[in-house]
C-alpha cells in the first residue's frame, strides 16, 4: 500500500464560524484570523494506492460553481485536484473508487463537472465507483434548512444518475470494520448525519483521515466545536471517545482542513487529550 496527499485547493472560512461559542481570543492563538476574520483552511484528500486500486477520499469544492460563489470562500494557492494527481504520476482516469466521508460541497464538489458544451454534468472520474452511505445519502438529498446550503444538488444527484453510486453499509455501534474498500470506518453524527472516517491500517500504524470530526489542530480541546455541526453536543461525545481512542493507541491524525500542520498524534494530559507531536505526509508516508 502507498499513500498520497493529494491537495484540492485551499480557501477561507469564517474563524467565528469555525469555532462556534469558543471567543475569538482563545481560537486565534492557533487559527490566526485576517482582517476580514476568515482563517486558513485546506481542502487535503488522500490518495490510497493499494493493489489494482486506487481509491481517493474525497474531492475538494471542484471548479464547477460561480465565481460569485467561489468569491464567499477567498481561494488561495496554486494547488489542484488534477494537478496534485499529476504530480504523483497520476490521472483521474486512474481512479478506481472515491469514498466521500460526507457530501457536503468542499467534499464532493470534485466529484461533478460541466460537461463540454455545459448542457449538464457529468462525472470527474468515469471509471470510479462513488461511495457513500444509505443514510448520510437519504439525508444530503433531502436536506434540512440548516444544511441546505452544503449539499449542493448539481454536487450529488449526478453520481447516482451516473450509475457509478455504491454504499458501504452501517454499522451496529460506531465502527464498521473491513468496508468493501478494505479499511474500517469510524461513523459521527455530530458534523451531519453518518459522516465517515475511514481508519486505514498502514505499515502497522493506523491512519486515521479526520474530515469534519477534527478540521484542523486548534479544534482539540472537547468545547471547540464548529458552529457548522448540526449536533454540536453529539461532536463532543464523539471527540472525546475518538481522541481517546487516538491517544491510546497513538493513530495518526491526517487533517483534511488544517491549511498548516497536515499529520498529528495526540497524548492524554491533565487538560484532556492534547497535541502530541506533528508531522508532514512525507514524514509518514516516505
Amino acid at each position: 500500500m502507498k499513500l498520497y496527499p493529494i491537495n484540492s485547493g485551499n480557501f477561507k472560512l469564517d474563524g467565528g464560524a469555525m469555532f462556534g461559542v469558543v471567543p475569538k481570543t482563545l481560537w486565534q492563538r492557533t487559527n490566526p484570523a485576517d482582517a476580514n476574520n476568515l482563517i486558513d483552511i485546506a481542502a487535503r484528500c488522500l490518495l490510497i494506492e493499494d493493489g489494482d486500486r486506487l481509491i481517493l477520499i474525497d474531492t475538494g469544492m471542484g471548479n464547477k460553481q460561480s465565481d460569485k460563489f467561489f468569491g464567499y470562500y477567498s481561494l488561495w494557492g496554486n494547488d489542484t485536484l488534477d494537478g496534485s494527481l499529476k504530480a504523483h504520476g497520476f490521472h483521474r482516469d486512474d481512479i478506481t473508487d472515491v469514498f466521500l466521508t460526507h457530501l457536503h460541497f468542499d467534499h464532493s464538489g470534485g466529484c461533478i463537472e460541466w460537461n463540454k458544451n455545459k448542457t449538464g454534468y457529468q462525472p470527474v472520474f468515469k471509471n470510479a465507483h462513488y461511495w457513500s452511505n444509505e443514510d448520510h445519502w437519504q439525508w444530503a438529498t433531502q436536506p434540512n434548512n440548516r444544511e441546505k446550503a452544503s449539499f449542493l444538488k448539481e454536487n450529488i444527484i449526478p453520481i447516482e444518475e451516473s450509475g457509478q453510486l455504491k454504499f458501504t453499509g452501517i454499522p451496529n455501534s460506531n465502527t464498521l470494520k473491513n468496508s468493501p474498500l478494505g479499511f474500517d470506518i469510524f461513523f459521527a453524527d455530530g458534523h451531519t448525519d453518518k459522516q465517515m472516517i475511514p481508519l486505514i491500517h498502514y505499515k502497522g500504524n493506523t491512519i486515521a483521515f479526520m474530515a469534519d470530526l477534527l478540521p484542523t489542530v486548534g479544534h482539540l480541546p472537547l468545547p471547540f466545536v464548529m458552529g457548522y455541526d448540526t449536533r454540536p453536543l453529539l461532536t463532543l461525545n464523539e471527540k472525546e471517545s475518538f481522541l481517546n481512542l487516538a491517544a491510546d493507541n497513538n493513530f495518526y491524525l491526517f487533517l483534511e482542513h488544517d491549511a498548516h500542520n497536515e499529520i498529528i498524534t495526540v497524548k492524554h494530559t491533565e487538560k484532556g487529550v492534547r497535541l502530541d507531536q506533528t508531522y508532514t505526509t512525507q514524514d509518514i508516508f516516505k
